[in-house]
């Protein structure tokens, strides 16, 4: 049986889930019996945490939201996930990289030493730093979104103020978008944050929107990168087979599909937002292409190809015609 405070340490973690757990579950999580859980409950409640009880079959243990703050209790898994977790905020996206490295100097103090080695030992390349998102204007733009009220706002140097119906504001690739109907441009639109200044007062409240193809907001946003206006799927897929061996084109693939061949060479299936801009991946390999598909893909092949024969021509020459 593990000590009283670690003991009372892993009873707070699975409260804190804020759901109502029997006293039963909670004591064969802990391995205790059900009087230490009752026990343990009543210290919790001595320190300061409101956890309620509901009696009968069905009842449980429930943790309050409180008006006091009580002491943070975290356990070693909680404590280096909350280190981690603010070494890595300034990769968000979100301008709040200096108040998380105050967070986490406050937080380094209190980890016991082997805890703070780990910490310690954390590198993180941020990469190349992108423009920060204001926490204030994510705060607003999220409550918006919650309380279904439109925002006014200006947008990167443009003087015109756009009305728009907030429907998520979404980080991705260490950037945040706000996902919302241009009341103007009557369409969806997505917006980068870090370009947004809100202006007051904001616009009337609405009834939510469901997004085109009632699909979920990852899916609409993978959608609307790839160039496509339905799933989350590349609207122009082709293949072809290549004059090399697998392994030379794998790590160049990314979300395409590669098919060995018995000769040793590949077929590559892949897609992109366009046929000509599929010809462009699939010849940057600098190697023969064959059993070109489909018919579509051949003939973007071939009008590239005549772009760039003409473009290599001297001036006032005539370009030589593709071989056909």
């Amino acid at each position: 049986m593990p000590g009283t405070t670690a003991r009372m340490l892993a009873l707070l973690s699975l409260l804190q889930t804020r759901r109502e757990l029997p006293g039963s579950l909670l004591a064969q999580r802990l391995a205790v019996s059900d009087r230490t859980v009752r026990r343990d409950v009543d210290r919790l409640r001595e320190l300061g945490y409101r956890v309620s009880a509901a009696m009968g079959p069905a009842g449980g243990y429930r943790l309050e939201a409180g008006a006091d703050l009580p002491p943070l209790l975290f356990d070693d898994e909680q404590a280096v996930a909350l280190a981690v977790a603010l070494r890595t905020a300034a990769a968000s996206g979100a301008d709040v990289g200096e108040a998380a490295e105050r967070a986490l100097a406050s937080v380094r103090q209190l980890l016991p030493a082997r805890l703070r080695a780990r910490v310690d030992a954390l590198e993180v390349d941020l990469g190349d730093p992108r423009p920060s998102a204001d926490p204030q204007v994510l705060l607003a733009l999220t409550t918006a979104v919650r309380a279904r009220e439109g925002v006014r706002f200006s947008y990167g140097d443009g003087d015109r103020v756009r009305r728009v119906e907030p429907h998520h504001v979404v980080a991705r690739a260490g950037r945040w978008y706000l996902v919302g109907w241009d009341g103007d441009g009557d369409d969806w639109r997505t917006f980068r944050v870090d370009r947004i200044a809100l202006r007051t007062p904001g616009g009337p409240r609405f009834s939510r929107r469901a997004l085109p193809g009632d699909v979920d907001v990852a899916t609409w946003l993978g959608a609307r990168a790839k160039g496509s206006s339905g799933t989350d799927t590349w609207p122009c897929v082709g293949s072809a087979v290549l004059d090399l061996e697998p392994h030379e084109v794998a790590p160049y693939v990314g979300d395409a599909t590669l098919e060995p061949l018995p000769d040793g060479r590949c077929r590559l299936v892949a897609g992109s937002w366009s046929w000509t801009g599929l010809v462009g991946l699939l010849t940057r390999f600098d190697v023969d292409l064959s059993e070109v598909e489909p018919a579509e893909l051949r003939g973007a092949c071939a009008e590239v190809a005549r772009r760039l024969s003409s473009s290599s021509s001297p001036a006032g020459g005539r370009a030589r015609p593709w071989p056909g």
